[in-house]
């Protein structure tokens, strides 16, 4: 009989989405904390998702990577590991998979938010659902908790790469002035008041990758607002775009380093919606292509969690 105790389980935690059409109005409702979604802003939302897919590519992406993950963890491991996947806002929820692993009586549990900026709004969340998980199954397990890795040198190499493979998508007489404009999700302006880390996480990341580009135009923007009476960061990227215009770009390069995979705010919002509102302006606007289950992300994520467990050991 296999032995359950000897391993660690890495919980891979992100957003989640809709894995169909029908459920995006009951995902809209969690991520609103249940509150009713405006029937007008339901139907508006199906539709990108339905223009995009049908559903959330970023579900099944995150098992991927969870499944490449736990390989190469594996591989020559001094201990086992087990990867498992939770979602804030979606099935399988946080949770739902806590109490799953469980039952493999894990040594140890690792929780590491799949976007590489903290903020007490976004990756704190997610903590926060574990901790209610661990309370509702009176579990005391031992668990830690991945902190910021905006700047890892692996993760910088790997955006670097893609928005170099993305300039090669335009003609080489104007590659050197291409815009390349850098994105990350919007948060409501309250956080600054709050003191988050989160605008300087962004703008670690952003500094990072910079340097390996050159004299290339560089440009950054907050983007998908949320729809709310409240401020949300800015610039918007609807604002940048017409910036970088006057500035007499007409080729634009978008490079979303505030996520990990596409979704519905890449796909929709930057393939189609910015790139739309680019093309009326007289502008060719391309975006880099996402990490996804990339290897050079699994090298990010496994130099990540062995670099973290090596200073929870000697901590402990």
């Amino acid at each position: 009989m296999t032995n359950k105790t000897h391993h660690t389980a890495v919980l891979l935690m992100a957003m989640g989405g809709p894995d169909c059409l029908e459920n995006v109005e009951p995902f809209l409702r969690d991520v609103r904390g249940g509150r009713p979604t405006p029937p007008a802003l339901v139907d508006e939302i199906r539709e990108r998702y339905r223009v995009t897919g049908g559903k959330s590519p970023a579900v099944s992406i995150t098992q991927e990577v969870a499944k490449k993950l736990e390989r190469q963890l594996n591989v020559a491991a001094h201990r086992r590991y087990k990867v498992y996947v939770g979602l804030r806002h979606w099935h399988p929820f946080i949770k739902e998979t806590y109490a799953e692993l469980l039952k493999a009586s894990p040594e140890q549990i690792i929780g590491v938010c799949m976007a590489p900026q903290q903020s007490s709004l976004s990756t704190g969340a997610y903590r926060r659902k574990v901790e209610e998980a661990r309370g509702e199954c009176g579990d005391r397990t031992d668990v830690t908790y991945v902190g910021s890795w905006n700047r890892h040198p692996r993760l910088i190499a790997a955006l670097a790469d893609n928005i170099r493979l993305g300039l090669l998508t335009f003609p080489s007489d104007v590659r050197a002035t291409v815009a390349v404009l850098f994105t990350a999700h919007s948060l409501p302006e309250r956080i600054v008041a709050m003191k988050d880390p989160y605008p300087d996480e962004v703008k670690g990341t952003v500094e990072e990758v910079t340097r390996f580009l050159g004299n290339q135009p560089i440009y950054f923007a907050y983007q998908s607002q949320g729809r709310s009476n409240e401020p949300w960061l800015g610039p918007t990227v609807e604002s940048m775009l017409e910036a970088i215009q006057l500035a007499g770009h007409r080729h634009v390069l978008v490079a979303p380093i505030g996520f990990l995979c596409d979704h519905v705010e890449t796909l929709f919002d930057i393939d189609i919606e910015l790139k739309q509102l680019a093309a009326n302006k007289g502008m060719r606007l391309e975006r880099i292509a996402m990490l996804n289950d990339s290897p050079a992300l699994i090298e990010t994520l496994l130099d990540v969690l062995t670099t973290h467990e090596s200073s929870f050991c000697i901590q402990s």
